[in-house]
């Protein structure tokens, strides 16, 4: 079952993990929406700017790609996206924002995605 997955921190850098979890995420057949600071597209999806705060509806996950310090003022935004759950990617942990969310009755995992995608756990 495909699971709309928002990328926080999406970038068109094949370097980066983001990246990497935008294609394995297409590779195993979820919608994704990429979302971040950087222009351009990944896997044919555009990057939506996430200083628009764009409205995006029926979000199973929310994967993290942004370190703890940039993320407090997005709370609220992404608190709004209403995900199932929330994925803190390796680096990206914050033991604060975790508990708002499991407060909101979000799922929080620290996990790194693509070892949920390979593993058959995401």
């Amino acid at each position: 079952m495909s699971k709309k997955t928002v990328i926080i921190g999406a970038t068109p850098n094949p370097s980066r993990y983001a990246y990497l979890a935008a294609g394995m995420l297409k590779e195993y057949e979820h919608n994704i929406v990429p979302v971040g600071i950087k222009k351009g597209e990944v896997f044919g999806n555009p990057i939506l700017s996430i200083a628009d705060r764009p409205e995006i509806t029926d979000v199973d996950t929310v994967t993290l790609y942004i370190g703890p310090h940039h993320q407090p003022e997005l709370y609220q935004y992404l608190l709004s996206l209403k995900p199932k759950r929330v994925i803190f990617n390796p680096g990206t942990e914050n033991p604060e924002f975790e508990e708002l969310l499991e407060k909101s009755g979000t799922e929080v995992m620290e996990a790194c995605t693509l070892v949920l995608l390979r593993s058959g756990q995401y």
